[in-house]
This record gives C-alpha cells, structure tokens and sequence, in this order.
C-alpha cells in the first residue's frame, strides 16, 4: 500500500522550566537551550521572568510539609527563570529523558550526558524542571503562560505545526509555522 499519506501524530504540550542556577550562567542556559533544538522539541513559546514567593508556593504546594519544600520554594524564588512551552509528539518523556533523574547524584551516574547529570548541583539546584503528565503539562502551562490558550493552540495553530514546515526564529528563540495555505504539505519529519 505504498502513496498513502499518513497523518504524522498529533504534538504534545509540555511546560519546561530552566531554574535560577542555570539562568545565572549564560554559557548553561545557552546550553541548555541549544539541546532543546539539537532534540527537535518545538519552542512554541518562551519568556523569562522572576518568580515571586507566594507564586512558588502555590506551583509546589504539593510538597507543602515535605523536607525540601521551603528550600525549594525559596530556591526558585532566588533569581531569574526561564520558562518554555515545548511541543513534539512525545513532549513529555522526551523532555524529561533529557533532563535525566532528578537526583543529580543519579543523575550523573546513570545518565551523565542529561542536563542535570552534566549541569546539576543539588537535588534543588537541579537546572530544570519538566511536566510529568499531560494534567500536569496544562496546569503548570496555564501558570507559566496565563494568556496561553492551549485549547485554540490546538484547534488553530497546531495542525499547521504538525504538518509543517516549522522555522526557528533565533531573534525570537521560538519556532514558528510558516503558511503552506494547505498545499504540498512536506514530509512532517523535516522540522527545522
């Protein structure tokens, strides 16, 4: 059954956070970055912004009470964040197979070419944070990106992102669909 044109598999939302250790150091936030290209995740979008105490509170109040949690929230609280929305078909494991476990001990012995194995400090002082769920990829989303509608992003932006051809702006630092007006439509493996 050869000449049949296959839907290429919808794209998948993740919320990518780089923490104030990485952000400090220009030469690992560019890292960083560049493995986010090199691994054909989808910056959709993109923004740096410092995070206020009652803002980290609410983002880990799941750990509330647990050891880490004060130093956590004050960690994160500490400096500029980076925060992406990746998108590719696997968005989530993808993302957090490059971030390695989050134990940087871990970390640099079972996958010492991650981000954390190869950037991380401490468990807290980890370089990154990723969804780790779908629920999880729309919560953390909405929290990062308030005017964020992943909904219309669906509806309207991402079969044109899935189907391509999709550019990456370097003055931006996103990628971009650019306007196939739905004709010859490239094979969707050729992201740029």
């Amino acid at each position: 059954m050869t000449g049949i044109l296959r839907s290429p598999p919808a794209l998948q939302l993740t919320l990518a956070l780089i923490k104030p250790d990485a952000v400090a150091h220009p030469l690992i936030l560019e890292a960083v970055h560049q493995r986010i290209l090199r691994n054909r995740l989808l910056i959709v979008r993109r923004r740096e912004l410092l995070w206020r105490r009652a803002d980290c509170r609410r983002f880990y109040q799941e750990h509330e009470g647990r050891f880490f949690y004060q130093r956590l929230v004050e960690f994160m609280a500490s400096g500029p964040i980076r925060a992406y929305i990746l998108a590719h078909p696997d968005a989530i494991q993808l993302w957090r197979t490059l971030m390695g476990p989050t134990r940087v001990f871990r970390a640099r012995h079972v996958a010492p070419d991650s981000i954390r194995g190869s950037f991380g400090l401490t468990d807290t002082r980890n370089t990154t944070h990723g969804s780790d769920s779908v629920a999880s990829a729309s919560r953390e989303i909405a929290a990062f990106f308030p005017d964020f509608s992943e909904r219309r992003w669906y509806e309207e932006e991402e079969p044109q992102w899935r189907w391509g051809p999709v550019r990456y702006s370097p003055e931006g630092g996103v990628h971009c669909a650019v306007g196939t007006g739905g004709q010859d439509r490239p094979d969707p493996g050729l992201w740029v």
